[in-house]
């Protein structure tokens, strides 16, 4: 819950003014999670748009590519 899914990352500085309003993200949030326990995934979660301080490692097979001159 600690990620925002959707950003315009053209430029240097992720922008988020065209991800969902909250009225119609909180319902989508909880909606999904509860999709997941149906399915039998364990969810954890937090306050939903909280400033939250996340400290990560990235160990894994997936880099995501932030490409700011537009050519992908």
């Amino acid at each position: 819950s600690q990620f925002t899914l959707y950003a315009d990352t053209s430029s240097r500085r992720p922008g988020f003014s065209k991800a969902a309003k909250p009225d119609l993200a909180v319902p989508l949030y909880e909606k999904f999670m509860a999709r997941c326990r149906e399915r039998g995934f364990q969810v954890e979660h937090g306050e939903f748009g909280a400033d939250m301080q996340v400290d990560s490692r990235n160990d894994g097979p997936v880099t995501i590519l932030f490409d700011t001159e537009g050519n992908l």
